[in-house]
């Protein structure tokens, strides 16, 4: 008896640590306004992106962005290496949302685990940039074209209205940062988009 008892107790712990690993897992959020590299894997856009397919909320890095956070070459995947696929250019071939200089845009994040958030940051890349290498610091404007301080908890969806930057031609990419107030972490989202 003591035996059976023993097992079941090993059997709930053991369950217990599954449950509050991938609860944490399946925790954060993401942009799908313009829609992010990692939510055209996680809606089957694109193929062959590995494990972001599942969890396109948990591309979470070092903040401090740009002084910190994600090395050069590794920023839409937040630095993550199981989530390299997001800094691959793909030649080119992430599919891009249509946008138009000075136009207002409604940029959307969705949330699956709602951290109070010191802001949002919006970076996009310069004229000029290297669409065929991952994208680094010196390929983005040196400062955000939109910042929204919020310091409070988000619903689950969260809009911000902006006005996309005029003097941009041809493909670029939109790099959204959300710093979270409560963790050493931001959350990153790359979403190509097409002048």
């Amino acid at each position: 008896m003591r035996h059976k008892i023993g097992a079941a107790l090993v059997a709930l712990g053991v369950a217990g640590v599954s449950l509050v690993a991938t609860g944490s897992a399946s925790s954060h959020g993401y942009t799908d306004s313009p829609i992010s590299r990692q939510k055209l894997c996680a809606n089957g856009t694109v193929s062959n992106c590995g494990n972001i397919q599942w969890e396109p909320q948990s591309v979470e890095g070092p903040k401090g962005f740009p002084a910190g956070g994600p090395a050069d070459g590794r920023i839409c995947s937040g630095g993550n290496g199981q989530f390299a696929q997001l800094d691959d250019p793909r030649g080119g071939s992430w599919p891009a949302t249509r946008v138009t200089g000075g136009q207002s845009f409604t940029f959307r994040w969705q949330f699956t685990a709602r951290h109070r958030t010191t802001d949002f940051k919006y970076y996009i890349t310069k004229n000029g940039w290297n669409q065929s290498a991952p994208l680094t610091r010196a390929a983005l404007d040196p400062q955000p074209f939109l910042t929204v301080p919020y310091n409070a908890q988000p619903p689950s969806t969260l809009s911000h209205q902006g006005t996309i930057p005029s003097g941009k031609t041809g493909k670029h990419l939109i790099l959204a940062v959300w710093t979270v107030a409560d963790t050493t972490n931001a959350f990153y989202a790359c979403s190509d988009v097409q002048f």
